[in-house]
């Protein structure tokens, strides 16, 4: 069972060194699980606690669906299966299936979403078909418990630590914390607070293959979690600043132990500091339209759910 922390002192208590060896300790996604967005809409309800949505902003959907198949053809030049599934009408945020989709070695553990019309992508029989016949993996649903879980949207995961970070805001509640920790087999979580009007913490925190990590501050008040960080990544910790935050550049994921995606909004604000940083740090950058998506609110790593 996972142990939820609150403070810093305990939570770095419990903290392993990062094990990179064997599958089980895999840092990075095996492979990809891809939604593709013909049924793409702006959703209404996600927009009533999602600030970085665009609601009055109209969508090119050929557009969407050419950023898409872009960022598929990367991560298979990358060397990352992808397996893409069909959008379905009515799941109008179906593109960004790691907020329903998390896996752990072997296991596919499904959310519990807040809103109606993402709850009804966790009923999806073709995803959960793939994972317990094609792949034989052992499914975990939390979509019928009574908690709100929307996975590695909230929870940020270090697996070379096996441990993650869980930003509560109204896309989680407590028992849902422990419900997607447990259910992903991490052995320690620091549960902090996210700012007022934050939602995921995707957005403004990464672990880049348990090699660095990029946060930006002020959306994660609470001290103790930069505390923590400073403790963990030690010099390989990045400050983003407030415009690399807004134009999503805590949004990113590594393809590879040093390929990281961005994408190309956030290439407009990174700043040369942090470019140089994550380049000496041995990581290769790449940047990927998805501008139709961001007008969503999610980017690049939102639109990727990791297979372990």
């Amino acid at each position: 069972m996972t142990t939820i922390f609150t403070t810093a002192d305990s939570f770095l208590e419990a903290v392993k060194p990062a094990d990179r060896e064997g599958t089980a300790a895999a840092t990075v996604m095996k492979a990809a699980l891809l939604i593709s967005p013909e049924k793409f809409r702006i959703s209404e309800e996600s927009a009533a606690d999602n600030p970085y949505m665009k609601p009055g902003c109209p969508l090119d959907l050929a557009r969407a669906c050419g950023q898409h198949s872009a960022l598929a053809a990367k991560l298979e030049e990358l060397g990352v299966p992808v397996h893409i599934f069909g959008g379905i009408e009515g799941h109008d945020d179906g593109v960004f299936p790691n907020n329903v989709f998390a896996t752990a070695a072997g296991r596919l553990v499904i959310g519990s979403m807040r809103h109606p019309v993402r709850q009804r992508e966790a009923r999806r029989k073709d995803i959960r078909a793939f994972f317990s016949d094609s792949l034989d993996y052992e499914l975990l649903d939390l979509s019928g418990e009574d908690c709100i879980a929307e996975l590695t949207g909230p929870l940020v995961i270090d697996r070379a630590r096996n441990i993650g970070f869980c930003g509560m805001s109204s896309r989680v509640d407590e028992a849902g914390c422990e419900l997607m920790a447990d259910a992903l087999g991490l052995e320690a979580v620091l549960r902090f607070q996210l700012a007022p009007g934050e939602y995921h913490a995707n957005l403004v925190l990464a672990v880049l293959a348990g090699e660095a990590c990029l946060v930006h501050p002020e959306s994660t008040p609470d001290p103790f979690l930069l505390k923590s960080l400073r403790s963990i990544y030690e010099n390989r910790l990045l400050v983003l600043d407030q415009a690399e935050k807004n134009s999503f550049a805590g949004n990113c994921i590594t393809a590879t132990r040093r390929d990281l995606l961005f994408s190309r909004t956030a290439a407009t604000t990174l700043r040369r500091e942090t470019r140089l940083k994550l380049d000496e740090w041995g990581f290769r950058l790449h940047f990927l339209e998805v501008e139709e998506f961001e007008k969503a609110g999610g980017s690049v790593r939102c639109l990727v759910a990791e297979i372990y």
